[in-house]
């Protein structure tokens, strides 16, 4: 599991473009988690205070399964489609501390 990257992307849309932003996250998620094996988990979230702010869990199996990702059609019509959208974007990387909950909750 080292090389697994768990990572939280913290992005800010335009007002004016959050639904139609909405429907590209959505998308991307649900045909990545459906259509990739090295995709664990792709959940965007919204922030209940601030729903122009979005929270996107991303965990990939590795940094290869990442790379795939990110040249597939789908991501890359969401990454395409979206950059007038996205006012802000920061990639946090993390790690688990629990390896056992961890293969609890992601059964992969």
């Amino acid at each position: 599991m080292d090389n697994m990257i768990v990572r939280i992307s913290d992005i800010k849309i335009y007002p004016e473009y959050l639904n139609e932003y909405l429907t590209y996250a959505k998308e991307v998620a649900e045909t990545s988690m459906e259509k990739e094996k090295g995709v664990i988990a792709l959940y965007p979230m919204i922030v209940i205070k601030d729903n122009t702010q979005i929270k996107i869990l991303e965990i990939y199996k590795n940094q290869v399964a990442y790379e795939e990702h990110i040249k597939t059609k789908h991501f890359q019509k969401y990454k395409q489609g979206t950059l007038h959208m996205v006012k802000s974007l920061e990639l946090i990387d993390t790690y688990q501390l629990s390896e056992k909950n961890f293969k609890r909750i992601f059964k992969y």
